[in-house]
This record gives C-alpha cells, structure tokens and sequence, in this order.
C-alpha cells in the first residue's frame, strides 16, 4: 500500500505507525550526538524541527520499533534509555511575561507527574526547573535529555511590543540559564528556533552551545533534498514536472545541498496546484510587523554579500533586516566566495514562490495596495512583448504612489522591482557584464530577455542616458543566446516623481 503524505505532522511516532512517508534523517543525527552536547539549531518556521525533536526523543527513549529499516537502527545501543524533558513553545501563545511564566509553571509540573517531582511554590520556575532535572537524575540513575523547540517564539510573537517583549526576554534568559549549571546532569541538548539571538542576550553563560545553523555537515538535518524527493515520493511525481517543480519550491541551502520547504512540496504533491503554500500559512508575521514600525529604507538585499557576522547579528537591540530576512526564509544562501580566511555569502530568494509572495507584500507595504490588476496586466505584456503597454502599467503604478512615500529616491526602483518580481518571472538585480552591472534583467522562458536601466535625474539634465548606457556597455551581449532581446531605459524625475522617460530598442 502507498505511504500517505506527511503534512503537518510532527510526531516521529504518529508518522511511523501512520503509514507516513518518513524521509530518514537518522544519519545526521547519529552523527550530531556522537560528535557533541549542546546544540542550537535555527531554520525558518515549518522545515521540520518539530519532527527533528520528536524523533530524537524517541531515539533516547529507546523505541527501537519505530526505527526498523533505518540508517541509526542497527549502530543504536537500544539498552541505554534516557529521560527527557521536552519545552515546546511551538504551540503556545503569550502576550506577556506572566502567560510565559505559567507556561513554564505548566511544563515542570506536567513533566514532573511523570518523574514524580511535586512543583514547590515557594521556590522561583528556575528554581523548580532545577531541582526537576535533579529528581530525575537521582530516580532514573541517567543524565537527562533537554530538547527546547521554537525557543524564540514568545519573544518573536511580541516583538513590536518593546517593553513587553524585553521582560519576555528576561523570563527565557533566566530560564535557559538554569541549564549552565547542570551539566553533569545532562547527556544531550538540542534548542532550535526561527531567529538566532546572541549568546549574551539569551543564553548568558551557555558557552558550550554549539550553532549547527551553518554547520555542512548538518545541512540537511532538516528539508528535502531533491534526490530524497525523487527517491520517497516517486509515486507521488507521475508525470508531474520536476523542473516546474524545482523553480517554485526547491532553493534552500545551509551549504550543503539545495533543499525544498516540507510543508511546501508536501502540499504541492497532494494538490498538483502550484500556489504559495509556505508563504501564506507560515508567513512570518514579526518581520512585517517590525517593517511597519521601523523605518527601514528596504535595500536590495538579494543579490548582495554578507558575511556570517551579519547574518547572526539578531537582538532586541540592533535587529538586522539581512539576518532577520535570512533566517525566516525570505532570503538564502545563493553562492559562497572565500576572501582571504573569510566567507562570504550571497544572498537571494530561495524559489519562485518566495521571490513572487514576498513582492507583493512588499509592493503593498511601498504602495498600501496588492495592485492585483497591475501585477497581472505587467505579466500579459511582458510574454506578448507589448512593450508600450510595459510602460504604460508602470506609469499607472508609479502614479498610484502616495508623494510621501516617494521621498527617497530609492523607492522609484523598490517599487518597480517589487511590482517586476511579482509577476514571477526570473529576475536578476544588478546583473553583472564584462563592462558593468545591468540594473535588471528579466528572463522570460530561455527565449525573451528584457535589458532595463534606470536613472533618477534632476529637471535639468539631458533625457536619454539610461537607453544609451546599455547600448555603449553592450549589456544585451551577455544573452545573444536568446531568441529575442529588448533593451529598456527608464528615466525618474526627482523633483516631479514620475517618469520622465521610457524609451527602448529590439536587438533581435
């Protein structure tokens, strides 16, 4: 009989005696427990951390049942069973300190029926988290297991709310601190979240954790790999197009292999639709929130190198837009560059899916309006090579921005490349030549390519610089391989804040 597809489910146990397509990552976590300790690992929400937790519980606890056929069954001492104790924040919502605190209070004494530790009210949470962890090292005679999922999760469901979130904050930082002082107690911890909050700020005095986040050998701890995908579901691809397949979902990486969103591919797989599955059910609502409440002049952030520096640099303190857009999955790693000792990350949409949804959103936030309309009428004269109507929904839409919002001369391009991208055609943002960097190209089906320059000019300065700087740099040579080239100069008057200029030529 057919596995049945494991959509939403997250309990390594369910999924086994469910009939559950299982993709086994017990390799990965043989070797993570073998190797160390302390982990902490950070992935965008539903790439399955849960289900990485879960199993691991069911490991330490010795189910040996529910791991026959796989990579860790027969390399396992089944005779050495552990306790454990699982927080999962996952599930839970709070508003402020005192719902965490009970959340807290909830788990010790939930967990403590099960080890026979009676929670004291005269001592603090930490207090009674502590001596749990005792109790059950003196009943069972074993160092226990710690597996933390979505730690961060309080914090990030409040994040606009500073004052709030910063007692938030203290509660976990006081919390997890307990955990420093109990290490001969402990035989394994695993913490893993959405965002990556400095060791000072959250996890103070928690040296030895280990960030696997960008560790190679651990890549694909979580997510599917495309020949995982052809070998686990290859009942499931029946005539179905992978390389469709791969353009909307596929793109992810931790620097070992390109990797697919489970709950997208899933999903896709039942429904033979193409939609934003990921982006609309796990949409990460504290980035937008802190977009609406900081002033953050969005950068062109794809297509740009970072350093890992910049990629943890996450606190309530300094919020990086780079690192936080990384880590929730609007952004990945494209390709790594070694600068003398350092490594350098580019970074861009992982998928099809990500690069349409998020520019969308992003052409509301710029605009206050999805402009539905205008995405899908951009989109008919992009493929029918109507360039006259390209221009005119470009200028309809510009018109439609608010003065205010175009006080920063950055915002002509940010919106233009945000109403572009949302069509979902591939676009590359300063496309790099051998004589200079085209603006934005747009690839339409290895046949049309449009070449576009932009220029922001002052009311004096002479029209017609953005077309004649794509035709003396050549950039169209770079996609002579197409069947049909058209080069686009757009020019932007900084004083009127409309567009000025629009002229184009068909090269062949």
């Amino acid at each position: 009989m057919m596995k049945k597809l494991p959509i939403g489910i997250s309990d390594f146990k369910e999924l086994i005696q469910g009939n559950y397509i299982y993709v086994d990552k017990t390799k990965y976590i043989y070797e993570l427990i073998k190797q160390g300790k302390y982990y902490f690992l950070s992935r965008p929400r539903r790439f399955g951390k849960s289900l990485l937790i879960s199993t691991i519980r069911y490991l330490f606890e010795g189910k040996k049942k529910l791991f026959k056929e796989l990579y860790i069954y027969d390399k396992w001492n089944w005779e050495e069973i552990y306790p454990v104790i699982r927080i999962d924040f996952a599930k839970t919502q709070v508003k402020n300190e005192k719902e965490l605190q009970m959340e807290l209070k909830a788990t010790i004494i939930e967990t403590g029926r099960i080890y026979g530790y009676e929670y004291n009210q005269e001592y603090t949470i930490n207090r009674n988290f502590e001596l749990l962890v005792k109790r059950i090292y003196d009943e069972r005679k074993k160092q226990i297991v710690i597996l933390i999922d979505e730690y961060d999760k309080p914090i990030l469901d409040n994040i606009e709310k500073k004052e709030g979130v910063e007692m938030i904050r203290e509660v976990l930082k006081g919390f997890y601190s307990v955990l420093k002082g109990l290490d001969e107690y402990i035989k394994f911890v695993l913490i893993t979240g959405v965002s990556k909050f400095s060791k000072v700020s959250l996890f103070s005095g928690l040296n030895q954790l280990e960030d696997i986040s960008l560790n190679k050998e651990f890549g694909n701890i979580c997510g599917y790999t495309q020949d995982e995908i052809e070998f686990y579901f290859k009942d499931y691809l029946q005539d179905l197009n992978l390389d469709e397949i791969k353009e909307w979902y596929n793109g992810y990486y931790f620097l070992q292999d390109t990797l697919y969103n489970p709950f997208d591919i899933l999903l896709y797989l039942k429904n033979k639709v193409f939609k934003n599955y990921w982006y609309e059910t796990g949409k990460t609502e504290f980035l937008f929130k802190l977009l609406k409440t900081k002033n953050y002049e969005l950068p062109y952030l794809n297509k740009l190198y970072y350093t890992s520096d910049i990629l943890d640099k996450f606190d309530l303190e300094y919020i990086s837009i780079e690192a936080l857009m990384f880590q929730t999955g609007y952004l990945t790693i494209k390709e790594v560059k070694q600068i003398q000792s350092e490594e350098m990350y580019l970074l861009d949409y992982p998928n099809k899916e990500v690069r349409q949804s998020f520019n969308k959103d992003l052409v509301f936030y710029i605009t206050k309006s999805y402009h539905t309309d205008r995405i899908y009428n951009l989109k008919i004269a992009i493929i029918n090579e109507e360039i006259e109507k390209i221009k005119e929904q470009i200028e309809i839409f510009i018109n439609s921005i608010s003065y205010n919002i175009l006080k920063n001369e950055y915002v002509y391009q940010a919106a233009i490349y945000g109403l572009i991208y949302s069509t979902g055609f591939n676009i590359i943002i300063e496309d790099n030549t051998s004589k200079g960097r085209i603006d934005l190209t747009i690839l339409v089906n290895r046949s049309i390519v449009y070449i576009i320059e932009f220029k922001v000019i002052e009311k004096e300065e002479k029209k017609g610089k953005a077309l004649k700087q794509i035709e003396e740099k050549e950039y169209y040579k770079k996609y002579l391989d197409y069947q049909k080239i058209y080069i686009i100069g757009i020019e932007l008057n900084k004083t009127k804040k409309q567009i000025v200029n629009f002229e184009y030529r068909k090269i062949k």
